[in-house]
C-alpha cells in the first residue's frame, strides 16, 4: 500500500485516536479490577500509537514483532524517543502475551497499574513525536 503524505497523516490520526480509546478501556478495566484485560488494552493502545508514528515514515509493520523492531530502529535509535520508552513497549508486549496465552498467570494489581501508567507516558511521548514530524513535513511542503 502506497500512501501519499496526506493519507499517512490521516491514518496516523486515526491510529492515535484508537490508541486513546484503548487507553480509556484500560483505565475502565483497572477500575473494575480486571488486571489481565487492562494489561491487554494498555498494550494495544501503545501498539496503535507506535503504528501512528511509524506510518508517517511510510513504515507499516504487519506483526507485533515488526512493530517492536521498528519502534527500536526508527523511534529509539533515531533519537525520537528514549530507550526507556522502547523498554516499556517490549515489557507491555511480553506482559500482554503472558496474560493472553500463558496458564496460571497471577497479575498483581500494581503490575496492571504500571502497565497503564507506562502506556499513558508512551502515548503522550508519541503524540509529541507525531506533532513534531507533522510540523517538519509541513515546513518541507510535502
Amino acid at each position: 500500500m502506497t500512501l501519499n503524505m496526506e493519507e499517512k497523516k490521516t491514518l496516523s490520526k486515526y491510529r492515535l485516536d484508537k490508541a486513546e480509546r484503548l487507553l480509556e478501556d484500560a483505565k475502565l478495566l483497572l477500575k473494575e479490577e480486571r488486571w489481565e484485560s487492562s494489561i491487554n488494552r494498555s498494550y494495544y493502545a501503545v501498539l496503535s500509537a507506535a503504528k501512528a508514528a511509524l506510518i508517517l515514515f511510510g513504515i507499516d509493520p504487519k506483526t507485533h514483532e515488526g512493530v517492536k523492531t521498528m519502534v527500536s530502529k526508527k523511534l529509539v535509535l533515531d533519537g525520537l524517543i528514549s530507550k526507556e520508552y522502547g523498554k516499556w513497549f517490549r515489557t507491555l508486549l511480553f506482559e500482554r502475551e503472558d496474560v493472553d496465552y500463558a496458564d496460571y498467570v497471577i497479575i498483581d494489581p500494581s503490575e496492571a497499574e504500571d502497565a497503564y501508567n507506562n502506556a499513558v507516558r508512551f502515548i503522550e511521548k508519541v503524540k509529541d513525536v507525531i506533532e513534531m514530524l507533522i510540523k517538519q513535513i509541513s515546513i518541507k511542503g510535502e
